[in-house]
């Protein structure tokens, strides 16, 4: 009979991978990225090790909902105070300051909570527009929008 084998940390070899998110579900985009991040993608995924990827998203201001979603879902944070939930819209985030938040917020929530995946989290880096600081480390280009016709606007 054969082991099961478990990668260590000094097996590990991480890629750097780049995706577009123009015109992007951001739900698809997000659910990618997760598994990107987790190491899913791997033969050799251990879930209590780091092996994922790193990954880098331009143009984060220019996705895609579906549906109603641009107008109708409704982001809610309390601030700890009695009557003080507050709430805001993609429409409203994406209009603001910080449009790349949406994106950072969706694969947040689809990762498991815990010390790795807050620091697999932290391997991913989201910019607003198609400008990235992380030219040096020669990351590989993924079409996402090719992977299924699913993932871009119609």
């Amino acid at each position: 009979m054969k082991t099961t084998v478990s990668t260590k940390h000094t097996e590990i070899t991480k890629k750097w991978i780049l995706i577009d998110a123009t015109d992007l579900v951001v739900g698809r985009l997000a659910a990618f990225v997760a598994n990107r991040l987790r190491g899913k993608h791997l033969p050799s995924f251990t879930p209590h090790v780091d092996d994922g990827d790193f990954v880098i998203i331009t143009n984060a201001e220019k996705i895609h909902f579906t549906g109603n979603k641009f107008l109708d879902k409704k982001y809610y944070k309390h601030t700890g105070f009695p009557g003080g939930i507050k709430s805001t819209t993609p429409e409203k985030i994406l209009a603001g300051k910080f449009p790349e938040r949406i994106i950072q917020k969706a694969v947040r929530r689809m990762m498991p909570s815990g010390p790795l995946s807050n620091t697999q989290f932290g391997n991913l880096k989201v910019y607003a527009g198609s400008e990235h600081p992380h030219e040096a480390q020669k990351p590989e280009v993924i079409d996402v929008s090719s992977l299924n016709n699913k993932n871009v606007k119609r």
